[in-house]
């Protein structure tokens, strides 16, 4: 048995979530909860960095963990280069890609930036496992409607390709014999992708470009009034797209986006909370149906993942329009940390090949 442990950190807009695991059984988590006074003072996200390091240190020293007993960390993927599936070492290149935001900046490019510098310090590695930014898209998945955009492939890769193996192995199957619809729905955004023996041929861009609207996400908008409303003078770019990520979904129509408060409002009755609900559930539906034909029929399960699966109205909704299509598996968690507690110990034990990021 391997006696040294596995660092998790996983940056979150508000938070940082950090796991200490033994091989793939959790031995510490913690999630630290930033005040939004010490955020504020912070004009870009990559100047977070030094700060969460420092509150990660020091949590772990006011729990008494001796950090040369870590082995090893593993980060929370963040915007880099477009890659293909497997575990990455944080490296230089990349680290400066993440500080820069060569795809995006966005609170997940922490994770690579702060377990860079903590594996400096401790004389380790650090690692990212099934980064966002995977890409397997068909060519005919990139096409859109004019030669100036292409479909970019950045969707949650990890929880994707984590459950696939999953269900895979409780069928007895290899995830590359399998074809599959994978819908996870997270608290910030909602990716649905089409998987072909083991590659993802196509999903909705979930961070800024399409597929449903989320807790704070507005997911695929009507373009024209998009452009307008980008025209009007009464909003910066920078605005805009701080609506489009964090400022939209159920956030917009309901003025929240408190998990617990949603559900609240849809336990009272709450008509308006309701529909969003149902609306949110059906987007859902049209996504997962769409890659029937991505498949061209040939599906084996549709696998359904994150917490809001629990709500039997939700999974109700979406069961009731896309259940005839293939057998439901159900996945109502979100499973990073173990997902990256397994890709680290496959790195451990030698059982994966570790990708260099160039």
């Amino acid at each position: 048995m391997l006696k040294k442990k596995i660092l998790i950190i996983y940056p979150e807009v508000r938070d940082t979530r950090i796991a200490i695991y033994r091989n793939t059984d959790p031995m510490f988590l913690k999630t630290i909860r930033h005040p939004k006074e010490d955020l504020d003072k912070f004009d870009n996200i990559p100047d977070q960095t030094d700060y969460r390091k420092k509150v990660i240190m020091e949590e772990l020293e006011r729990n008494d963990f001796d950090l040369s007993n870590i082995e090893i960390i593993m980060a929370r993927s963040g915007l880099v280069k477009p890659l293909k599936s497997g575990v990455y070492e944080i490296n230089d290149k990349m680290f400066a890609d993440l500080e820069i935001g060569i795809m995006g900046v966005h609170e997940t490019n922490l994770g690579g930036l702060i377990a860079y510098k903590m594996a400096k310090k401790l004389g380790i590695k650090a690692y990212m496992a099934d980064p966002v930014v995977v890409d397997e898209l068909s060519d005919l998945a990139r096409i859109t409607g004019h030669p100036l955009f292409v479909r970019k492939s950045i969707f949650h890769a990890l929880s994707h390709k984590y459950f696939a193996r999953k269900y895979a192995k409780s069928v007895n199957k290899n995830y590359e014999e399998l074809n599959l619809i994978i819908a996870h729905v997270g608290l910030g955004g909602i990716s649905v992708g089409a998987h072909q023996k083991g590659l993802v041929l196509d999903v909705n861009q979930a961070f800024d470009g399409g597929g449903p609207f989320s807790i704070t996400r507005a997911g695929t908008l009507p373009t024209g009034q998009l452009v307008r409303l980008c025209y009007s003078g009464k909003y910066t770019e920078k605005q805009v797209l701080k609506m489009l990520n964090s400022e939209s979904g159920y956030s917009a129509y309901l003025g929240t986006d408190s998990i617990p408060e949603i559900n609240k409002m849809i336990a009272e009755g709450d008509e308006k909370a309701v529909l969003i609900s149902e609306a949110c559930a059906y987007q859902v539906s049209k996504e997962i149906a769409s890659h029937y034909a991505t498949l061209a029929g040939e599906l084996d399960a549709i696998v359904l993942t994150g917490n809001i699966f629990n709500s039997e109205m939700f999974l109700s909704n979406v069961n009731r329009r896309i259940g005839k299509l293939a057998p439901i598996a159900l996945y109502p968690t979100i499973n990073d940390l173990e997902a990256h507690a397994s890709n680290a110990l496959q790195v451990l034990k030698g059982e994966v090949e570790v990708q260099t990021y160039a």
